[in-house]
């Protein structure tokens, strides 16, 4: 990173700079999610893919970990967000990872998977899964303003 305090900050992408990604798939989080009780009280295994999307030609430039997304921190910070704080939906569980993944500074967009492969269906599946896509705003003109984020399609679906 630039020691020039006038310099772009290491997340700042020109407007032609193309988004790469990051991906990191299958991690695994015992929780106590859903919307039954033995759901609440037994738990199960949830698999976790998630996607990061920011461009990597400035990392890779320079080979330089500051100017990218550590994806082990990225995997430890997505396993805590699952274990944490039951909820009734997968499709919350996601929110909340997206929104762990746009925390690190130099994600413009992520997209997130959770599956639920012991969902209690009573007919045969593979896997229950929502998958969703979410960016940061457009930066704010004023200066440090934290920049929300913005729902982009996300598939219907529930449990």
């Amino acid at each position: 990173m630039s020691g020039d305090p006038g310099a772009a900050p290491a997340h700042a992408r020109p407007a032609d700079a193309p988004l790469d990604s990051i991906r990191v798939t299958g991690l695994r989080a015992f929780a106590h999610h859903g919307v039954f009780e033995h759901e609440r009280v037994d738990g199960q295994e949830f698999v976790i893919d998630v996607e990061v999307r920011l461009p990597l030609g400035p990392a890779a430039g320079g080979d330089d970990l500051e100017r990218t997304v550590h994806y082990g921190e990225l995997s430890e910070a997505v396993v805590e967000a699952v274990r944490r704080d039951p909820v009734d939906l997968i499709e919350t569980v996601a929110e909340r990872i997206a929104g762990v993944a746009l925390g690190f500074p130099a994600v413009h967009e992520t997209v997130v998977t959770v599956h639920k492969p012991s969902a209690p269906i009573p007919v045969p599946f593979d896997d229950v899964a929502v998958t969703i896509t979410r960016r940061r705003a457009p930066a704010a003109p004023a200066a440090g303003a934290a920049a929300p984020t913005i729902p982009a399609t996300t598939p219907g679906g529930s449990e």
